[in-house]
């Protein structure tokens, strides 16, 4: 919040120019530097054996929850802006479906949230940003062709984000881990390099994705869990810088964000407020209680995983792959605008309600 509020800040009063043709490729890298590591740290503390244990709720959010999702967005954006065609309002749902796990550290890492509500958030958050990839790249190239020959195309995308992302993230956290737990056994790494060594691994599967036509995203966060497997220990203390700099970088994504949002272009109107309150609200919480009926949580349970699910560096960087693609679509100002409005309202409202929202559960 005040990172962003001190952007908003800074182009209100200073009147900061924002050129987006010069302004999208180094916001976008920077970003993603910063979502990678924090997925690879977030994912380096899940207890594998809960997530074993409990793995149908983060699979239900993962899978019907996020398609119906993007679906009841879909719809939603057609009904509130009829110029916009049916695979724009398929690419701004795309783009606002995933959650932000950096926005709702404080929900996962209070101890007054149930364990398993705790990783059912944080695995979904981890892994619904690279889920995305392919539904955005797909939405994007029938909104900007209009071709009906997509579901193939479809299907080998997610193939090769998923399947490619998975195997650099499994490579490069199980020969890193190893590596750390080795050294660490034979005493050759001294405790201020070990976590420099540990730091490096979520960039190596950032690169390593995207040479194969992988998703960063998954291979980072796949990275952390098999490098907790192979190096039990590795949250202590060795994860500490690459989780500090994920948060810097984070930090400065959100005022540059604040920034975008402060300038004279940004296009918040009532209908993209509107919009973005049903994105935080219906079109997330709906879609969570028919995704974990037939399960053991309560309402009260059910309503704190759909509330609690922020939208910020995911649906960020996601917007920015979007207008990097240079597709000029004829909705292209109006999809931004939305974006921004979405993630401005999560920053706060999520913000401000998150203590609360612990005690509520707890009560």
């Amino acid at each position: 919040m005040l990172f962003a509020g001190g952007g908003i800040v800074l182009a209100l009063f200073l009147d900061v120019p924002v050129s987006k043709d010069r302004a999208v490729t180094p916001f976008l890298q920077v970003a993603e530097i910063a979502l990678v590591l924090l997925l690879f740290c977030d994912a380096s503390r899940v207890d594998l054996g809960l997530l074993r244990k409990e793995k149908s709720l983060p699979l239900r959010l993962l899978g019907p929850g996020m398609l119906v999702t993007i679906g009841l967005g879909t719809l939603a954006a057609t009904l509130i802006f009829p110029g916009l065609g049916w695979w724009e309002a398929a690419l701004l749902a795309t783009i606002l479906a995933p959650t932000d796990a950096s926005l709702g550290q404080v929900i996962i890492q209070s101890k007054g949230v149930p364990t398993k509500i705790r990783e059912a958030l944080d695995v979904e958050a981890g892994l619904n940003d690279g889920l995305s990839v392919p539904f955005l790249l797909f939405f994007l190239a029938c909104a900007m062709i209009e071709d009906a020959d997509g579901s193939s195309s479809l299907l080998v995308l997610m193939a090769e984000q998923i399947g490619y992302g998975a195997l650099v993230g499994i490579g490069i956290g199980v020969l890193g881990g190893t590596l750390l737990r080795k050294a660490k056994q034979a005493g050759s790494m001294d405790a201020i390099h070990g976590p420099l060594a540990v730091v490096v691994l979520p960039l190596l599967a950032l690169l390593a994705a995207d040479s194969l036509g992988g998703s960063p995203f998954i291979a980072a966060y796949v990275a952390g869990l098999a490098t907790r497997w192979a190096h039990s220990h590795i949250e202590e203390g060795s994860t500490v810088f690459t989780d500090e700099w994920g948060e810097s970088l984070s930090f400065g994504v959100f005022f540059l964000f604040g920034i975008f949002v402060g300038s004279p272009d940004a296009g918040i109107t009532w209908m993209t407020l509107l919009y973005g309150l049903l994105s935080l609200t219906v079109i997330r919480m709906l879609p969570v209680f028919l995704s974990l009926s037939r399960t053991n949580l309560g309402n009260r349970e059910k309503l704190f995983l759909g509330w609690f699910g922020p939208r910020g560096l995911a649906s960020i960087v996601l917007g920015l792959v979007y207008l990097e693609s240079e597709a000029n679509l004829p909705g292209e100002s109006t999809i931004t605008a939305v974006i921004l409005t979405t993630v401005l309202l999560s920053i706060f409202l999520h913000g401000l309600t998150a203590k609360p929202g612990v005690g509520w559960l707890k009560e």
